[in-house]
């Protein structure tokens, strides 16, 4: 809807001007407006500020290109016109290879109880506030999809603490797929597009998940009614990792972090999402946006496990493993406070898409763990921020620390605010006697005792990668949920090959027979239908899953040259029957990639 607001709302030179509602309808009030920064040779037309190019000349004209003649070719004199171009040429930076599409508010984490014996970091004693910017994601879909998928959620956030910044890098799910960093590429590459069609591929995820069993609790989360959250405030966060805590006696706790939804937990079916997805791709965003700009501003509470060193010793499972919970019967949740998101982005791009939270950002007070998937993103996402954003990242101003930054870091890209940061400009070395930046030594963490020998040991040797989701399964859900879980999975199954499908099942079974006849039973049922169900992923029955290889082979010269020509004419005598064939031919093929001719099912057709 629109309305019309007079000419004083905006700097127009009409009398009137066409405004959405949606949008600012009133000019903020004279407390808060920026007042404009007047050019010393005058303001510009309609009272506005004066445009200027990015070196701060008056912008003469911003309607017309410099043309040689009324009919003539561009100068390329015109530099106004060529600066408009760079930089609209530079606009996007990379979007992030997982977690792309992503929404962001700040608020602050308020500390309500008293942990001072697990840790000495500033930030988490109780009464302490601290500002702080979070970020919520999808996983697979690029920046463009749709919000509604079934797929993890990325729950991060970024606390701006008077000792530098923390940053908690989590998903809206306590597990993950992998426990090992060196398979993580290779699942990325399952969950997204096939090089080829350029298409997401159910099969390429099941024959991974179905050759690592240790992503079946993760799958069984994925699959079941959280896998679809309703919306962002709807949701819980997790750490997922193993972190620490220690004290000012130099004692070492295992932590995990916990932050849990007051609004309550929602979720929505397939069927629920692909109906709304229809309408909008972005209604999550919008929810946000919307609660915070009415002040429903969403909450969560701020949990911790914590686990002591003994403890971890006598452990029946490795309390390191990314693929397991902590039986909260054994380690119970620990209250400790609370974040509310309070305040939206003035910018997304400044402040939501150059976000960089990295989980090797951490504070006195709190430390790693030997989780192998922890260890190897204290380099992955550092590195990812120099390639996506430039090695300059950590002095963007959303990333700026809040407190004072001093070291002995040089020029160049990396620090594009140039000088010296140590404290006195005879003080670019150290040690030196000018006063420069010292250590703190007080700031050193507790040892770790590690043992054994170094060398790459199975990730996979001594784990039961079953007992916990058996659990999960068959005492946590109950049976309506188990019956939704089996048809969601049952659904992502659509298409995939008969042998992958039946490795599927067997890692099923070994959690327990039912989840395996559950879901077993749901996609007889939907092949026997042979149409389209929702399946919470961007597939349907024509989404081609894999590619024969030996139509990609493009022939050789001497191949192409002796390969014999069709006649035009033979070609349009038979186009009203080749049509009807290869509508018959396609029907029938969707039917058998479904399973119903299993021989053949995902088999690579004969190299000709």
């Amino acid at each position: 809807s629109f309305r019309w607001l007079p000419e004083a709302t905006f700097c127009s030179t009409a009398s009137y001007s066409l405004h959405p509602v949606a949008l600012l309808q009133t000019t903020p009030p004279e407390s808060q407006a920026m007042a404009p920064q007047q050019h010393s040779t005058g303001a510009g037309a309609g009272g506005c500020p004066m445009m200027t190019s990015t070196a701060g000349a008056p912008w003469p004209n911003n309607q017309d290109t410099k043309t040689a003649g009324s009919r003539g070719p561009v100068l390329l004199e015109d530099y106004q016109l060529i600066e408009k171009l760079a930089h609209q040429n530079r606009e996007r930076i990379p979007e992030r290879t997982v977690h792309a599409k992503g929404w962001g508010a700040f608020g602050r984490l308020k500390i309500t109880g008293d942990i001072s014996k697990f840790t000495c970091a500033k930030c988490l004693q109780k009464g302490k506030e601290t500002p702080l910017l979070a970020r919520f994601s999808t996983v697979a879909g690029e920046a463009g999809g749709a919000d509604l998928e079934r797929d993890l959620r990325g729950f991060s956030l970024k606390m701006y603490t008077e000792e530098g910044n923390w940053d908690m890098v989590g998903n809206n799910t306590p597990v993950f797929f992998v426990r090992d960093p060196s398979k993580f590429p290779d699942f990325i590459h399952a969950l997204k597009r096939h090089p080829v069609t350029h298409q997401r591929s159910p099969t390429a995820l099941w024959d991974f998940w179905s050759l690592s069993p240790e992503a079946m609790h993760q799958i069984t989360i994925l699959m079941s009614d959280r896998g679809l959250p309703a919306s962002l405030v709807n949701m819980n966060g997790y750490g997922s990792h193993t972190y620490s805590l220690w004290n000012d006696k130099g004692e070492r706790f295992w932590v995990k972090f916990h932050f849990k939804t007051q609004q309550g937990i929602k979720n929505l079916t397939n069927a629920e999402a692909e109906q709304i997805t229809g309408r909008s791709r972005d209604t999550c965003g919008e929810d946000l946006y919307n609660r915070i700009e009415r002040g429903d501003c969403p909450k969560w509470s701020f949990q911790i496990q914590v686990m002591t060193m003994a403890q971890a010793e006598e452990c029946p499972f490795d309390p390191f493993d990314l693929t397991k919970v902590w039986p909260h019967k054994d380690y119970p949740m620990i209250e400790v406070g609370e974040i509310k998101l309070t305040r939206n982005p003035e910018s997304y791009f400044s402040d939501v898409e150059q976000a960089a939270f990295s989980p090797n950002n951490i504070v006195p007070g709190i430390g790693y763990s030997p989780d192998r998937m922890l260890q190897a993103r204290l380099f992955a996402y550092a590195d990812t921020h120099r390639y996506r954003l430039g090695t300059h990242y950590e002095q963007l101003p959303v990333n700026k620390p809040r407190c004072p930054v001093f070291h002995y870091h040089r020029d160049g890209p990396m620090n594009v605010e140039g000088g010296l940061q140590s404290g006195n400009p005879n003080a670019y070395y150290e040690p030196n006697s000018f006063g420069g930046a010292a250590e703190k030594r007080s700031a050193e963490e507790p040892p770790v005792p590690v043992s054994g020998d170094a060398k790459r040991h199975d990730h996979r040797e001594s784990y039961d990668d079953f007992e916990q989701v058996r659990e999960l399964y068959s005492k946590t859900l109950s049976p309506e949920e188990r019956g939704r879980l089996h048809n969601n999975l049952a659904g992502s199954l659509v298409g995939v090959p008969k042998e992958i499908v039946e490795r599927a099942f067997a890692l099923l079974h070994r959690i327990h027979p039912d989840y395996e006849s559950g879901c077993r039973k749901e996609l007889e049922g939907l092949l026997s239908a042979g149409e389209y169900a929702p399946n919470g992923m961007p597939v349907t029955l024509e989404t081609p899953h894999t590619v024969n290889p030996a139509k990609l082979q493009k022939p050789t010269i001497a191949e192409a040259a002796a390969e014999p020509s069709t006649s035009t004419s033979s070609t349009s005598s038979g186009s009203s029957g080749s049509h009807q064939q290869k509508a018959s031919s396609k029907k029938k093929g969707v039917l058998a990639w479904c399973g119903h001719n299993s021989a053949t099912a995902g088999a690579p057709e004969p190299s000709r």
